[in-house]
């Protein structure tokens, strides 16, 4: 059974003290931005499924898919939690969301955000995309957990994760990883990468995070010397390269 279609839920976890709720509330996407012409232009390619970092927006994702595949239709989604609203008296600034209810939460509370972040995205695929487009989420940091967490619950609707400067949930809370016993099965590509830098990533979230998915998907793993959390055009050039191994994009139209 698709994730998006089960109505079972773990229990919620604690209350938050840094984003207003609880650890594993259920969420909804409901802002999104899209490649121009939205996102059925080019319907024989993969969708990119674009998934922000902490304090960030959907914007900013939108331009990285500019730069690694501008042949491919992509949706990027905003975090449901809201922790800045847009400034009125700015032309341009839609605020700053996120996907889990602190910036780096940990154990159990790790396991509830994801799960109910993955389940509101894999719920907003199920809704908009049609069953046989293949769609490939990309991730920064909370985005790129969420990413890889897609796996984690439903496995059988991606094609393939990048998640760039990621980090993973434990997976101990009961039900919140529900496909980690069968996802070794699919052999999904995955491409992951981080800063050797990276001063908000802990160094053994990061080393965790690419021996668990070395152990679950195919993994392309590379850690960039001097980058710190942030992505880079060296990053960009072997993401390319990565997707035109493995039939993801072809450069053009």
């Amino acid at each position: 059974m698709s994730e998006a279609t089960n109505s079972t839920h773990p229990a919620h976890g604690r209350a938050s003290t840094t984003v207003p709720g609880h650890f594993g509330d259920p969420l909804t996407v409901e802002h999104v931005t899209t490649s121009r012409g939205g996102f059925d232009q080019h319907p024989t390619h993969p969708m990119f499924l674009c998934l922000h970092g902490w304090g960030s927006n959907e914007d900013d994702m939108a331009d990285i898919m500019r730069l690694i595949a501008p042949y491919n239709d992509f949706v990027s989604l905003r975090g449901p939690l809201t922790l800045a609203e847009p400034d009125a008296g700015t032309a341009r600034d839609p605020g700053n969301y996120a996907w889990l209810h602190d910036a780096l939460p940990i154990g159990e509370d790790l396991d509830h955000d994801a799960y109910a972040a993955a389940r509101a995205v894999d719920q907003w695929v199920s809704a908009n995309i049609p069953a046989d487009r293949p769609v490939v989420p990309l991730g920064f940091s909370q985005g790129g957990l969420v990413a890889v967490h897609l796996l984690r619950i439903n496995p059988e609707r991606y094609r393939a994760v990048i998640s760039l400067s990621g980090f993973n949930a434990p997976g101990q809370v009961p039900g919140t990883a529900p496909a980690d016993d069968r996802l070794a099965d699919f052999d999904i590509p995955v491409f992951y990468a981080y800063g050797k830098l990276d001063g908000v990533i802990p160094k053994y979230e990061l080393f965790a995070a690419a021996a668990w998915l070395e152990e679950h998907t195919w993994l392309k793993t590379k850690s960039y010397h001097g980058l710190d959390h942030n992505v880079s055009l060296e990053e960009f050039a072997d993401l390319r390269q990565w997707l035109l191994d493995n039939d993801i994009t072809s450069g053009v139209l």
